[in-house]
């Protein structure tokens, strides 16, 4: 349906097009989103949330380690990217260490960007088949704390220079106030946030209700440590443990806000602070068939772009145009859209500047309900996607999602061939 003979920039191949050199999506798996600090991982480590997707995705599809290019993982808080406990995570689920591995810090779009960067190997002919993989553990996360009779670290940044910087001086503002920034600028008010923040929840629940994710979550074998006792006790995670049934619009209205005094944005129209992991295969088409393994997506493309850092949370709203343009395609032919819900203001201000229908984002609930496990965000997001397009039998999908520190990203993704049975079935 929607074709162009001159590929552009930003593109990779023609919707509806089948090529050999295709970027494909063979698997896409991710671990249930917990809650961080309180939930199911608060004493799991981040290499053993990593270590699950990546042993789940081999052992699903049986892709051969040899033919593994690279694995891309995406990560926030853990120091260094996490690129040290990346590896030991990768080694330990089995892989050889003739396979390499690097991680990548794009903040919230961190997930999304390994996934692109491994995309784009596979398109400059440097590798035929990797993963792109998103970590956070919001539990472990944030640097360790200082002893008590310890002082303070260096700072890594000339903090004189950046505020004598009207915008570098920006990207310094905490993200709630950004939040608050966009509602106050773009007329967003506290009841669209919180009806965004009841409906989030409210389709979330439906959606687990209703196995939807059954076949995108690897369960996961892990313990929590009683406080009192200090036993360690087995469970297994299997459930996203964000999205809160006792949701009303009254009980929303009724939260204080927590970042602005008079503001509008509240605990419950923000996204969770969370654990979790998320990985996905891609190859070249030609590698898929030759393999003999399903396909079942296609990444079409990408844009990243830069936004006024003190508004950071408008990005999907100058991103998404980009990548559609790229396509031969306008937001409104794209069947559904997975936006992260930072913050409600921002999600909303950004469906209502694009004139997206409602009913197309987010249809599973967003990172209001389900959780914002930072560097695993856009991977997980792929995964809700391409299930939810299979479910639907829609074609046309998007992943998007605002930047700290003022940036947007989005991607289009197509569905193709059978639901992937993943986990679940």
């Amino acid at each position: 349906m929607f074709l162009q003979s001159n590929p552009t920039a930003g593109q990779l191949g023609e919707l509806g097009v089948q090529r050999p050199d295709d970027v494909v999506v063979v698997s896409a798996l991710r671990t249930a989103i917990g809650k961080a600090r309180r939930g199911g991982f608060r004493d799991t480590t981040p290499d053993n949330l990593l270590k699950a997707v990546l042993e789940a995705t081999i052992s699903t599809t049986g892709m051969p380690y040899s033919e593994l290019g690279n694995v891309v993982v995406g990560n926030v808080q853990l120091s260094g990217a996490y690129a040290g406990g990346a590896r030991t995570a990768q080694l330990r689920a089995g892989f050889p260490d003739s396979v390499p591995l690097n991680t990548v810090n794009r903040q919230c779009s961190s997930g999304l960007q390994a996934i692109a960067d491994v995309a784009g190997a596979i398109t400059s002919g440097s590798i035929e088949a990797g993963i792109g993989a998103g970590l956070e553990s919001m539990s472990f996360g944030g640097g360790v704390a200082k002893k008590k009779d310890e002082a303070a670290p260096k700072l890594d940044v000339d903090v004189e220079a950046i505020f004598s910087h009207p915008v570098a001086a920006e990207t310094l503002i905490p993200m709630g106030v950004t939040a608050e920034n966009v509602a106050e600028r773009y007329g967003v008010t506290r009841e669209e946030q919180d009806k965004m923040a009841y409906d989030s929840n409210m389709r979330a629940l439906k959606a687990a209700k209703e196995g939807r994710f059954k076949a995108e979550i690897v369960p996961v074998k892990t313990f929590v440590t009683d406080k009192a006792t200090g036993e360690k006790m087995p469970i297994t995670v299997d459930t996203d443990e964000g999205p809160r049934a006792s949701t009303t619009m009254n009980g929303l209205a009724k939260l204080r806000p927590a970042f602005k005094k008079g503001g509008a944005t509240t605990a419950g129209n923000s996204s969770q602070v969370s654990d979790g992991a998320a990985a996905v295969l891609l190859m070249k088409r030609s590698k898929a068939a030759q393999l003999g393994l399903p396909v079942i997506g296609v990444f079409r493309g990408y844009k990243v772009v830069g936004v006024k850092p003190d508004e950071m949370g408008v990005g999907p709203a100058f991103a998404i145009p980009p990548v559609c343009e790229a396509l031969g395609i306008t937001p409104k032919d794209v069947d559904i859209f997975e936006i992260n819900e930072a913050f409600a203001s921002q999600a909303v201000y950004c469906c209502k500047k694009l004139g997206l229908d409602m009913q197309k984002v987010n249809p599973n609930g967003g990172a209001i309900a389900l959780g914002h496990p930072l560097g695993a965000t856009g991977a997980r997001q792929v995964a809700t996607l391409l299930n939810e397009l299979h479910r639907t039998h829609g074609k046309i999908g998007c992943v998007s999602m605002c930047i700290g520190t003022g940036m947007g990203m989005a991607a289009i993704f197509e569905a193709e061939g059978q639901r992937f049975k993943g986990m679940g079935h």
